[in-house]
């Protein structure tokens, strides 16, 4: 499978990404899981699965309202309801379309701030009926992604028997297509400059959300469509992981993990990096050393044929790092497909996937994640590696630095020369390293 990743711009004198071509392998692809499925029709109020059946996209803005609604019935084309305006814009840009025939006006509920007596909620029923009559189709079961309860009691009403569609939907979205790898290929490639530009900035006295701004500057100057988030997580901040970032100075010897999770051209990344900020302590280099071997051991084994099993039986249980149960530490030893969407298909957690384990394709793009907390009881380290599974084993396209720990921040020189960047713990708690771990043995080894 051919990897293009020589530049966003068109040019006659190489081969790119050619996004026609994605358009209609993406639609090829949904229609050969729904062609399988016992579905006449699906319906989808989801961004990214509407980006994916109708190559079409309004803006950010719009994501979490639910507002526009695509149907593709079986052995047909896509149909989209856009917000007003939006509609005749598809109808003059987006030629497979095929103009007003499948791009229409259409609104669903805003979330239910319409009125509910507007009536809203059955017009999009009686549109998406429409259809489904004029191609013979509406007796058959109808699979909706996510939805309302109005529209859904609308649909109901009008004799559609609508059932869960998001499988169809993952399914086709778990293969990733030439131009699709190009495009998260290049997606990392703009985290890798965002982090090359945090490097330089850390330093004792800026703030995580200085960091936060810093990065999604660096993403937009470069073309990024959309910074969906950034984890900032510093100091103490580190152990328990709170998934969030905060206005928290970076002092002295702090380690900080950051995720950058962005859009290029609708395809996303995940990609988490640790730092020590002037120094590191031996406690913090040793979870970096931790999350390291457990991060190369999982990708050791990511081939085609392989299983989630396989990938989560080499990560630590969550007991071994301070919890009580999977649950409990869901997410900190993870892994999740990456494409429209940050978190598909396939799914890698000890909370899942022994018994129930996925196998690995040729074409999957997905990032794996390890976590440790320190021995000190209040740093840790996270690392994040997104992979591309190759016909015999995979390729990274994370290419940040991540084999060792990183420090941070100005060199700083004694009278005996250069200050050395491994340092002795430096703990605002006041503990030696060996007085706490995460499961409180005493030993500083968690267990």
């Amino acid at each position: 499978m051919a990897i293009r990743t020589f530049g966003p711009n068109a040019v006659d004198w190489e081969e790119r990404v050619d996004l026609d071509r994605m358009r209609r392998d993406r639609l090829a692809r949904l229609n050969i899981h729904l062609d399988a499925s016992d579905l006449g029709a699906v319906l989808s109020f989801d961004f990214s699965n509407i980006r994916y059946m109708t190559a079409t996209h309004i803006g950010t803005w719009a994501m979490d309202k639910l507002i526009r609604f695509a149907l593709l019935p079986r052995s047909a084309q896509p149909y989209v309801w856009d917000f007003g305006s939006a509609a005749k814009h598809h109808q003059l840009y987006n030629p497979w379309l095929d103009g007003e025939q499948r791009a229409r006006a259409g609104i669903s509920t805003l979330r239910g701030a319409f009125h509910p007596d507007a009536g809203i909620a059955a017009d999009v029923a009686a549109k998406v009926a429409t259809v489904l009559r004029e191609h013979g189709l509406d007796k058959e079961p109808l699979g909706v992604d996510v939805v309302e309860m109005p529209i859904l009691e609308a649909l109901r009403a009008e004799g559609l028997d609508v059932v869960d569609g998001q499988q169809v939907f993952l399914e086709a979205r778990r293969i990733k297509t030439t131009d699709e790898i190009s495009l998260l290929t290049q997606a990392c490639s703009m985290v890798d400059a965002a982090y090359e530009r945090l490097y330089e900035f850390l330093r004792p006295g800026v703030k995580e959300n200085e960091c936060v701004g810093l990065v999604s500057k660096v993403l937009y100057d470069l073309g990024s469509e959309y910074v969906e988030g950034v984890n900032a997580i510093s100091g103490e901040r580190c152990s328990p992981h709170p998934h969030v970032y905060s206005d928290r100075l970076i002092r002295p010897g702090d380690p900080a993990f950051f995720d950058i999770l962005h859009s290029h051209l609708g395809y996303r990344t995940c990609y988490y990096r640790t730092f020590a900020v002037g120094s590191a302590s031996a406690a913090q280099r040793d979870a970096y050393t931790r999350c390291r071997e457990y991060m190369d051991a999982s990708i050791s084994l990511v081939k085609p044929g392989a299983t989630t099993a396989d990938i989560v039986s080499v990560w630590p249980r969550a007991e071994e790092f301070g919890f009580p149960d999977e649950t409990a530490a869901f997410a900190l030893q993870y892994g999740h497909g990456v494409g429209l969407s940050i978190w598909e298909k396939p799914i890698f957690s000890r909370l899942v996937s022994l018994d129930h384990p996925e196998t690995l394709e040729q074409g999957m793009v997905f990032a794996l994640e390890t976590y440790w907390p320190a021995a000190d009881g209040w740093s840790a380290a996270r690392i994040e590696e997104e992979v591309v599974v190759t016909a015999d084993g995979c390729e990274v396209i994370t290419k940040f630095p991540a084999e060792e720990l990183l420090v941070a921040g100005r060199k700083y020189w004694t009278v005996g020369g250069e200050l050395s960047t491994v340092r002795e713990s430096q703990s605002h708690l006041n503990t030696a390293t060996a007085n706490i771990s995460p499961a409180g043995d005493g030993d500083g080894e968690p267990q």
